[in-house]
């Protein structure tokens, strides 16, 4: 899942027509079609990956350039290469997402040909593929999209007419385009018919069969689409896009003809071996998210492993009917970012955010608030075009039903956004409505009406939720928009605004955590991972991704300073002395990701600082920008964070360095032997700093190993070695330290053969004295440290270890047993 932010448009390459085939009939339903009528077969993947490594793919980072890492990469220890999307997308793409036709593997990439000698190439060195799908949402551009084109082109009766949700009741009918830079008005001039299409800066429109010979005016009416000034797209806009981004328009994937034409090229590669297992992008914005995996599987016979991009919050839990391994992990990275940060410190830090910044409790002073602040403004502001959407659907579903008459469309409407913003998690699901929209939800969302009587509304929507009122296909379609604009709201409001907003530790702020618990107990890591290991074994952990707002090294350095706090606020009072920043909040976010970084770097800090203050979007933003607020923030990055090298300069700084790299090591080992499939991210085989996209996808280079390159060899080493210790139906379980530091000592161990041992809070152990006489009793039999190939343990409860001995010379143990 990517956000690009919304900004004007830009013209882009040609890119050469492509006729149909294979396209659907027309008829498109306005409702989700049901899930396949046979039942999927069993979910069982003819191969469980033992680890992944992710590359970003791009015009720099081809299939080729790929196929020369593959002795690389096979020589780390992984089982398969995961690779950002294959299938054609706009030209120029960085990252994939932007899918333009699912027929064909990307010409700029190599090609089908260069996708199935990479998949030669990797087999050859025992690696397989995954490949990471994209079934929501396609480029928004008739230049590049066909089956857009044709659909803009030939209007309701395109054979592709069912292909993209659009609602027609909006406007006069006609699919708006928000693509024009400026009014109709001001580009009429540039506007030109040439070659039986309409062009206009580089960007070309297909026209109705026999318009093309009408007046401008004349012919812009006669078309099936209306071109409009881009920033109509957040109130007029007709069609569903993914999140808030214009230019990727929704897909209907529930639709099965729909299915078959767009996931045919994919399937195909499965069927001939050449991919493996398929990562799926944000199954949240689909429609019928089970009723897709269900008909994935049917298609796939079950065999292939699968992954779903699906973001947990709090005690939410994936469905347990979906037929995949897992999520794609950003669950196990909270867990092992939680369970190493100090929960103490962080409480201690975020006082002193508070009284630094000075931030009133809904604009950054506490999480709660500030959330719920920013859900209002997203769901108000820059999703009016899908709340609209919602509220037509809701007055025409009331209009029909005499017991849900005469309900206001703003009264709706409200009912929506507060409805809305309540839900808790990204999406509610059929099997789970009632228990996420609450009555308690309903009762908060009434508050908002100061007529009691138009607060019923609440009830009326709610009920269209929770099916008490119908399930007609208009019924099942209101429910599914509502769980799609659920998740959008939250993304954009959460990750993209919220997290922006509040900040005293930033390395809490990732996708899936959560900043106002940014600590997570060691009971609490250990139940989570027993639950893995019983309920889904072949899940996906992650510690960097290209979506991660800061790559795991990052943040490892940043949940140091809750173990001091004092020396943070130590730096930043020196730091601000040196460089005073335009506000207090962008002093501490500013210079905290310096920190984190490590290393002062203008050309990349500086962009990372500025999409920070845009997305924050309360001083600028990417659609309302102000001018000379960003040209100061733009000084203050290059000559502070951009500048000053916070990590080397100061005393303070230098003496938590060790701690983080046992912080980063401890975070490694963990998310590597930990229940579910590990993932390496491009260059995370040793220690990789990287900042919010794009920085993060720059394309691959192999590069010097390090310390960071023998710890990941070792645990990689053993998982290939020993798959029955860490796959479906290996335990987990639990090693509890003995003594003074007990507390600072996170053990497990897997299938009875490897134990992992990782220091916790390192800095607070060393305040506190050390290890001291704090020991820890391994399973039975006669161990071996695989980090340094000499070492030798006996187990057993007459032989207690001392964690001093055994972490003498690193913060972290891995033990494989000898007699097994």
């Amino acid at each position: 899942m990517t956000s690009n932010p919304v900004l004007p448009p830009a013209s882009s390459a040609v890119m050469p027509s492509a006729s149909p085939a294979a396209a659907p009939s027309a008829a498109p339903s306005p409702a989700p079609s049901a899930s396949p009528a046979a039942a999927p077969p069993p979910y069982s993947p003819a191969v469980v990956p033992t680890a992944t490594y992710r590359l970003q793919l791009q015009p720099a980072f081809p299939f080729a350039a790929a196929e020369r890492v593959v002795p690389h990469l096979a020589g780390l220890g992984v089982s398969h290469l995961h690779l950002s999307p294959v299938l054609e997308a706009v030209p120029g793409s960085l990252h994939g997402y932007d899918v333009t036709d699912h027929r064909s593997v990307r010409a700029e990439l190599g090609g089908e040909a260069g996708l199935r000698a990479l998949a030669a190439t990797a087999r050859a060195h025992g690696l397989g593929l995954v490949v990471d799908l994209v079934p929501n949402h396609m480029a928004a551009s008739p230049r590049h999209n066909h089956a857009l084109r044709e659909v803009l082109r030939d209007g309701p009766e395109s054979p592709y007419a069912r292909w993209f949700d659009v609602d027609r009741s909006a406007g006069d009918g006609r699919i708006l385009l928000p693509v024009l830079p400026a009014r109709l008005s001001e580009v009429w001039d540039r506007l030109r018919v040439e070659d039986g299409v309409l062009r206009l800066d580089g960007q070309e429109f297909p026209l109705r069969p026999g318009t093309e010979h009408l007046p401008l005016d004349a012919l812009l009416d006669a078309q099936w689409y209306r071109l409009g000034w881009w920033r109509l797209a957040r109130t007029e806009l007709g069609y569903r896009r993914f999140f808030t981004v214009s230019d990727l328009i929704g897909v209907r994937v529930e639709d099965p003809e729909v299915f078959r034409a767009t996931h045919a090229k994919v399937l195909e590669l499965v069927a001939d071996g050449v991919v493996e297992g398929l990562r799926i992008d944000h199954p949240d914005g689909l429609a019928d998210p089970q009723g897709y995996l269900e008909r994935l599987a049917a298609e796939t016979g079950g065999r292939c492993w699968t992954v779903v991009e699906k973001i947990l919050t709090g005690d939410e839990t994936l469905p347990e009917s979906w037929p995949v391994a897992g999520t794609t992990g950003y669950d196990a990275l909270r867990l092992v970012d939680g369970v190493l940060t100090d929960p103490e410190g962080a409480a201690e830090l975020a006082d002193a955010y508070r009284e630094f910044t000075g931030r009133a409790a809904d604009r950054g002073g506490e999480w709660e608030q500030t959330a719920r602040r920013a859900a209002y403004e997203v769901v108000r502001h820059d999703l009016a075009a899908e709340t609209a959407v919602l509220t037509r659907a809701a007055v025409r579903l009331c209009a029909a039903d005499p017991a849900l008459r005469d309900h206001a469309p703003w009264a709706l409407r409200t009912a929506i956004e507060e409805l809305l913003v309540r839900v808790p998690v990204y999406r509610p699901y059929r099997t789970d409505a009632a228990r996420v929209l609450t009555p308690e939800a309903a009762r908060g969302a009434r508050a908002a009406f100061a007529v009691p009587e138009e607060a019923a509304a609440v009830d009326a929507v709610r009920g269209l939720v929770l099916e008490t009122s119908g399930d007609s296909p208009e019924h099942r379609a209101f429910r599914a928009r509502f769980a799609q604009t659920s998740s959008a709201l939250r993304a954009k409001s959460t990750e993209d605004t919220a997290f922006y907003r509040y900040a005293p530790l930033l390395s809490a702020n990732e996708v899936g955590g959560d900043p106002g618990k940014p600590a997570v107990g060691v009971g609490e890591f250990h139940a989570a991972c027993a639950r893995l290991a019983r309920d889904w074994p072949a899940t996906g952990t992650v510690l960097t991704t290209h979506d991660t707002k800061r790559s795991a090294d990052v943040r490892a350095a940043i949940a140091v300073l809750a173990q001091r706090p004092a020396a943070w606020t130590e730096l930043l009072a020196e730091a601000s002395a040196a460089v005073p920043a335009p506000d207090p909040h962008l002093a501490w976010t500013a210079w905290q990701t310096a920190f984190g970084f490590g290393t002062p770097d203008p050309e990349r800090i500086g962009p990372a600082v500025l999409k920070a203050v845009r997305e924050e979007g309360l001083r600028t933003s990417w659609t309302e920008q102000d001018p000379a607020y960003e040209r100061a923030v733009a000084e203050f990055a290059a000559a502070g964070p951009g500048r000053v090298p916070l990590r080397s300069a100061s005393g303070a700084a230098f003496t938590l360095e060790p701690h983080v790299r046992a912080h980063a090591d401890g975070a490694v080992l963990a998310q590597l032997t930990m229940p579910g499939v590990p993932e390496l991210y491009q260059h995370t085989e040793r220690e990789y700093r990287a900042l919010v996209d794009p920085d993060n996808r720059a394309p691959y280079e192999p590069g010097p190993d390090d310390d960071r390159t023998a710890l990941v060899r070792a645990a990689l080493r053993l998982r290939r070695e020993r798959p029955a210790a860490f796959g479906p139906g290996s335990s987990y379980v639990p090693l509890a330290a003995g003594g003074p530091a007990a507390a600072h000592c996170l053990a497990f161990a897997r299938g009875g053969e490897v134990v992992t041992v990782v220091t916790r809070l390192s800095l607070r152990l060393a305040e506190a004295g050390g290890w001291r006489d704090t020991e820890l009793v391994l399973p039975e039999g006669r161990w071996a440290d695989v980090l340094d190939g000499v070492r030798e343990f006996t187990g057993g409860a007459a032989s207690e270890l001392k964690l001093a001995e055994l972490l003498a010379d690193r913060p972290v143990a891995l033990l494989a047993r000898l007699d097994g």
